[in-house]
């Protein structure tokens, strides 16, 4: 299961990562985010350790997605080292996830 992110880790979990960091933005009342869900939660089950998987609630961490313009939902962003190296917005394949992540 994805980790939950909020304002108060962000930093400690995404941006000191020493490894790769997806991040899932979502809503609850959000059917493509519904969509999506599983697909996160597998892709952090089958974590070897060289990545992490995270959500973040939109409607309860309205700064963090602020801060990354996320204008739309759900929305992955790739952070690596601090930065963010991927970024897609809507519905995406596993694959597609996989890829953004380099794996």
């Amino acid at each position: 299961m994805a980790m939950t992110i909020t304002s108060q880790n962000f930093e400690e979990e995404v941006l000191n990562s020493q490894v790769p960091v997806l991040i899932d933005f979502w809503a609850s009342w959000c059917n493509p985010c519904k969509m999506l869900s599983p697909v996160v939660d597998e892709i952090s089950e089958e974590s070897d350790g060289s990545y992490k998987v995270g959500k973040i609630d939109v409607d309860e961490e309205q700064e963090l997605a602020a801060r990354f313009r996320v204008m739309s939902i759900p929305t992955l962003l790739v952070f690596d080292k601090g930065e963010i190296k991927e970024k897609s917005v809507g519905v995406q394949s596993k694959n597609k996830i996989m890829a953004m992540l380099g794996k």
